[in-house]
């Protein structure tokens, strides 16, 4: 089931996520929608409160669904490693019609659990590791207009002020 993506000014993306204790059938059935809801979207990754569900889960795809073992579940992550830097573009699907550079690790290594609970680690680089990063924001309560600083900042927060205003947002 394709899911409501809550934007920038929702509580639920502004707190930080609860980490998933049991492996319930509601548990998989959220996974399966975020999957359907970031490639119906579409987007790269997707993190639990982006749907209204306070979870540290997220789902990520560079692919866009075009590489079958590209799709990357995460349940309870963890940074394990962080290093080097990068200065890209993003946009996030909870700021729709903002992009941004924003400065992130050029490779990271996560841990936590699959789909099944079973353990995992994910080592990213380039767009992958700007991904992880991205989605484990959102499970901090974070977007990444948390992460700028100065008048590009304040430009985008105060057009979505004006849009949200003028209920367009």
């Amino acid at each position: 089931m394709i899911r409501s993506i809550l934007k920038y000014g929702d509580r639920v993306v502004h707190d930080r996520a609860e980490p998933v204790g049991a492996f319930t059938p509601d548990i998989d059935r959220l996974v399966g929608d975020m999957i359907e809801t970031m490639y119906a979207a579409p987007g790269v990754g997707l993190a639990a409160p982006q749907v209204g569900v306070p979870l540290r889960i997220f789902v990520v795809d560079i692919s866009i669904g075009r590489d079958p073992t590209g799709l990357v579940v995460m349940i309870n992550p963890e940074f394990v490693e962080q290093d080097g830097m990068q200065l890209e573009e993003e946009g996030c699907l909870s700021v729709p019609g903002f992009n941004a550079t924003v400065v992130r690790p050029s490779r990271v290594i996560l841990k936590g659990l699959d789909r099944a609970g079973g353990e995992q680690r994910h080592e990213g680089t380039g767009l992958l590791a700007r991904a992880f990063q991205h989605e484990m924001d959102h499970l901090d309560g974070m977007l990444f207009v948390d992460r700028l600083r100065g008048i590009k900042r304040d430009v985008i927060v105060r057009r979505i002020r004006k849009l949200s205003r003028a209920g367009k947002w």
